[in-house]
Order: C-alpha cells, then sequence, then structure tokens
C-alpha cells in the first residue's frame, strides 16, 4: 500500500494544481472585466499563465492534467446543462426555428468543410485532422464528439479556445463588413462563428443577440453529438 507521506504529497500536489487553475481563470476574468480587449479573454490569458507556471515548474502536460483530471470531468454535467437554455429559450425557437435549425446544419458543415480543404492543402491527415473538424463548437460539445470520430479531445480544446478567441476578434470586423441589422443574423454571427467567446461578445452587442447566439451555439453542439456516429464512420 501506498505510504501515507506518498498519499499526502499526490493530494497536496493535485490541489496545487487545481487551485492554480481556477486562480488563473478568476485572474483571467477580472482582467478582461478592466481592459475589454480580444487578447483579454479568460479563455487565452489562463492557459498562458498556466502554460508560464508549468514551464517555471518544469512540471509536463501529462502530470498537469492526472492533477486536474476531475475539471476535465465536469464537462459531462456541463454538457447536460445545456438543456437550461434550450428550454429557457424555446419562445424564440418557435419563432425562428426553422432559420436557427438551417444555421446550425449550414454553419456546421461549412466550418467542417474549411478546415478538411485547408487541411488538405497543408498536409494535415490522421489524428491531427479528426482533432480540428469539431473546432467550431463549444468545449463540451467538441471534445465529446471528437473522441467519437478518433481524434484527441486535449488537442481539439486547443483548437476550440483559438476559434473562440480569433472568431470573438475578428467578430467586430465582420460585422463592420457586413452590416447586418437584423438581430438573429448578428448573433448567430457570433455563436456560430465564436462559439463560447462570441456568445460573450453577442451578450456585449444586445441582449437578444446574446441569447440567439448562445442558443445557435447550442443547437450546433447539439447536432453535432448526434451525427457524432455519422461523422465517425464517414471519416
Amino acid at each position: 500500500m501506498p505510504r501515507v507521506d506518498t498519499l499526502v504529497a499526490a493530494f497536496a500536489h493535485a490541489l496545487f494544481w487545481s487551485a492554480a487553475t481556477l486562480g488563473c481563470y478568476v485572474a483571467g476574468k477580472r482582467t478582461h472585466r478592466r481592459l475589454q480587449r480580444w487578447w483579454s479573454t479568460p479563455l487565452l490569458l489562463a492557459p498562458l499563465l498556466l502554460i508560464a507556471l508549468a514551464l517555471a515548474l518544469h512540471e509536463d502536460y501529462a502530470d498537469y492534467i492526472r492533477q486536474t483530471h476531475w475539471l476535465v470531468a465536469l464537462l459531462g454535467p456541463v454538457t447536460v446543462a445545456f438543456a437550461i437554455p434550450l428550454w429557457e429559450q424555446r419562445a424564440l425557437i418557435r419563432r425562428h426555428g426553422l432559420l436557427l435549425a438551417g444555421g446550425a446544419v449550414i454553419g456546421s458543415a461549412t466550418a467542417m468543410l474549411s478546415v478538411w480543404l485547408l487541411a488538405d492543402v497543408l498536409g494535415l491527415h490522421g489524428t491531427l485532422l479528426l482533432s480540428l473538424l469539431p473546432r467550431s463548437m463549444s468545449t463540451p460539445f467538441a471534445m465529446a464528439v471528437s473522441a467519437e470520430i478518433g481524434g484527441r479531445p486535449n488537442l481539439t480544446a486547443v483548437f476550440v479556445v483559438l476559434t473562440g478567441v480569433l472568431g470573438s476578434a475578428l467578430g467586430d470586423a465582420v460585422l463592420v463588413l457586413l452590416p447586418l441589422r437584423s438581430r438573429l443574423a448578428r448573433g448567430a454571427l457570433l455563436g456560430m462563428g465564436a462559439h463560447g467567446a462570441g456568445v460573450a461578445r453577442a451578450h456585449g452587442i444586445g441582449r437578444e443577440e446574446g441569447s440567439i447566439a448562445g442558443l445557435l451555439m447550442v443547437l450546433v453542439g447539439v447536432l453535432n453529438v448526434l451525427l457524432a456516429p455519422l461523422l465517425a464512420h464517414w471519416f
């Protein structure tokens, strides 16, 4: 049996990295609240802070994820909790159901096709390509789809963060170039193009834009999780 001091050391190690992860995220949120810049989003700042800390302490990724795996396990309940906004926005779904469903299907197909074509041009294949395909979904859905089709969920999570940060940063520019007057269109653009980060940006524009962005993000995730077995067979 493991010695008591070994168990205590392992528990302290896990507690340290769990606290560091949560602390970096809180620091990122506070920083973003003050600066309100695309590069200050906690989705970008928190991983960068953790990487810097891990390098300073000579900690490798395998050890880190082993100590904080319980945070990843929480993605399961988070995925189920996405049913709540669907219920809360049922009136919006009834009004714009066909448009939202069509946007989810077309947006998902366009995102995956663009990844496929770009990967083919760059010579990316195998696990890397399969990990890239679900990048345009929120993290819980993307990791589930990645695991189903043969990708690496942890790698997919990195691509999701990058897509969200860059999509949110480019969202304002796209809205200027495409002066969309419809709140539905503005919210759908941000929700589809930048998932969670896009939803946050859409809420900054208006309440209805934020609701539509969040709803489309959830619909895209549910759609792709349901189609994951088909995607696994196809790819």
